[in-house]
C-alpha cells in the first residue's frame, strides 16, 4: 500500500472539515419561501355563462389558431411569422441571453479552478556580489551566470453557498429567463394577430372596392339615362349635375380604398420581415369565416395568457432579491488553495518532491455600513410588492380583455344580422325609386338619396363581416393563443 505524504494528510483532512462545515450550513437560505400571490377568481365571465377556474397552463401549445378562419394565404403567412418577423427574432435573441445568464449565475455555485505558469531568465555582473531572488529562489551573485527560474501553479476558490445568496442569484436569472420565454410568447401571439387582423382588414379593403367598382358601373348607367331624359327635355341639368357629383364621389371613395389597401399591404410586408417594395398582395376571394369560440374555452385559456405568465415570474424574480438583500447580514465564506512547484528547470517541474501548496479559509462580514443593507432588503421587499400589483392588474386587465371581446363577439352578430336586413331594404328602395324615376313619377334627388343609402347600408354589412373577425381574433389573443376542440 502506498504511504500518504504527512502534508497531503493533513490537505485531506482540512478539506474534509471544510467541507462538512460547509455541508451542515448549506441549508441556512435567508430568503422568503415564494408562494404565487393571490389574485382575484370570478366564478363565471359576465358575457359568456359558467366556467370553472383553470390550472395554469401559459407552457402549453397554443396551436395554429389561424387555421380556424379556412384561409390558405393567412396560413402560409401565419407559419412564417416565426422565422420572418424581426420582434419575434428579437425576443427569441432575448430569450437566448436569458438562458445564457442562467448559466452564468449557475457556474457560480461551483469552484473556480485555474492554471498558471511562466519562466524567467535573471543574471548580474560576474563577481558583483550581489543576489537576486526569482520566485522565493535565492540566486547568488558570485555565479555571475544567468539563472533559469521555471514555475506551475494551480490554483482553486470556493465561495460555499451557506446562506442561500447564490443559490437566490440562480433562482433569480430562472425566473427571469421564464418571463423572457413568455415575452417571447407574447411577440409571436402579438405579431400572428397583428398580421391576421391587418390580413382581415385588407381582404375587407378588397370586398368593398369591388362594391365600389359595382356601384360606379351602376351609376355611370343612370348618368347616361339621366343624360339621355335631359337631351329629350324631360329632365333638369340638375339632375345630370347630381348624377355626375354621385359618380365621382363613389370614384374618390374608391381612391380612398387604394390608399387604405396599399398602407396594409406594406404592413403586412413589415410584419413578414420583407421590405414592402418587394411584397404583393393579390386580391383574392375572402373566406368571410368567424370561428365560434367552443364550450369551456375561458376556463381552459384564461391563464395561458404569456403576459400574465411573465409577470408571474417577475413576482418570483423579485422574491429572490430579497434573499439576495438579505445575505448581507451575514459574512462571506470561501475558501482557496493552491499546488505548484518552482524549479530552475523544466523537467524539473513535475517532481514531487519540489511541490508547495496551500489552503486557506476567509471570511468577511461588513460592521458598520450606515444602514445601507437594511435599505437594500426594504428596497427588495417594496420592488416584490410592485411586482405582486402588477400581477394582479394584469390578471385583472385579462378578465377585462376577455369579457370586452366576448360581448362584443355577441353583439356583432347580432349586428351582423340587422345590417343585412337593413341592406336588402336599402337595395329594394334603391331599385323602386329609379324605375319609378325613369317612368317620371319622383324627381332624382330620390333617386340619388336612395343610392346614397344602400350604398352605405352595403358597405356597413360588410365592415361588419371584417368586424366580427378581427374581434375573434382578438378574443383568441385574449385568451392566451389558439384552442383544441374535443372529438
Amino acid at each position: 500500500m502506498r504511504t500518504i505524504p504527512p502534508f497531503r494528510r493533513r490537505l485531506h483532512f482540512q478539506l474534509s472539515v471544510m467541507a462538512l462545515a460547509a455541508a451542515l450550513v448549506s441549508g441556512c437560505a435567508v430568503g422568503p419561501v415564494y408562494q404565487r400571490p393571490d389574485t382575484p377568481q370570478p366564478t363565471v365571465f359576465k358575457e359568456a355563462g359558467d366556467w370553472s377556474p383553470a390550472a395554469p397552463a401559459d407552457t402549453l401549445e397554443r396551436g395554429s389558431w389561424w387555421t380556424l378562419f379556412g384561409d390558405p394565404m393567412l396560413n402560409e403567412f401565419a407559419a412564417s411569422i416565426e422565422v420572418s418577423n424581426q420582434n419575434v427574432a428579437a425576443a427569441v435573441a432575448s430569450y437566448a441571453q436569458a438562458r445564457s445568464l442562467v448559466q452564468q449565475q449557475r457556474a457560480t455555485l461551483f469552484p473556480t479552478v485555474s492554471i498558471t505558469t511562466n519562466g524567467d531568465r535573471s543574471g548580474g555582473s560576474s563577481g558583483s556580489g550581489r543576489s537576486t531572488v526569482v520566485g522565493g529562489v535565492v540566486n547568488s551573485g558570485n555565479s555571475g551566470g544567468p539563472e533559469n527560474a521555471y514555475r506551475l501553479n494551480i490554483g482553486g476558490s470556493w465561495e460555499p453557498d451557506i446562506w442561500g445568496r447564490l443559490r437566490a442569484g440562480v433562482n433569480a436569472a430562472d425566473a427571469s429567463a421564464q418571463a423572457s420565454a413568455a415575452d417571447l410568447a407574447a411577440a409571436r401571439l402579438s405579431a400572428q394577430g397583428e398580421l391576421a387582423i391587418n390580413y382581415f382588414s385588407l381582404r375587407q379593403t378588397d370586398a368593398q372596392r369591388a362594391l365600389l367598382d359595382a356601384t360606379i358601373e351602376g351609376y355611370q348607367r343612370v348618368l347616361q339615362i339621366t343624360q339621355n331624359r335631359f337631351d329629350a327635355g324631360i329632365a333638369a341639368r340638375s339632375d345630370v349635375l347630381q348624377a355626375q357629383t354621385q359618380l365621382a364621389s363613389a370614384r374618390v371613395d374608391a381612391l380612398s380604398l387604394t390608399r387604405q389597401r396599399a398602407q396594409l399591404e406594406h404592413a403586412i410586408a413589415i410584419l413578414l420581415g420583407k421590405a414592402p417594395a418587394d411584397f404583393t398582395l393579390v386580391s383574392a376571394p375572402w373566406q368571410v369565416t368567424v370561428p365560434d369560440v367552443p364550450a369551456g374555452v375561458p376556463s381552459a385559456l384564461l391563464q395561458r395568457r404569456p403576459d400574465i405568465a411573465a409577470a408571474e415570474r417577475l413576482v418570483a424574480l423579485a422574491n429572490e432579491q430579497i434573499g439576495i438583500a438579505r445575505a448581507a447580514y451575514y459574512p462571506n465564506i470561501g475558501l482557496s488553495g493552491s499546488y505548484g512547484t518552482n524549479v530552475s528547470e523544466v523537467a524539473q517541474l513535475f517532481n514531487v518532491s519540489n511541490a508547495v501548496w496551500s489552503f486557506g479559509l476567509s471570511a468577511a462580514q461588513t460592521l458598520f455600513n450606515g444602514g445601507a443593507t437594511r435599505a437594500a432588503v426594504a428596497g427588495a421587499e417594496a420592488q416584490h410588492q410592485v411586482a405582486v400589483a402588477r400581477y394582479r392588474q394584469t390578471v385583472l386587465v385579462a378578465f377585462g380583455d376577455v369579457e370586452n371581446q366576448l360581448s362584443a363577439t355577441r353583439v356583432l352578430t347580432q349586428q351582423q344580422v340587422l345590417r343585412r336586413e337593413v341592406s336588402d331594404a336599402a337595395d329594394q328602395v334603391e331599385t323602386q325609386l329609379l324605375n319609378r324615376y325613369k317612368a317620371g313619377q319622383v324627381n332624382y334627388t330620390e333617386v340619388v338619396t336612395a343610392q346614397a343609402t344602400a350604398l352605405s347600408a352595403r358597405r356597413a354589412l360588410v365592415q361588419a363581416q371584417a368586424d366580427r373577425q378581427t374581434t375573434a381574433v382578438a378574443l383568441i389573443q385574449s385568451l392566451g393563443g389558439g384552442w383544441r376542440s374535443t372529438p
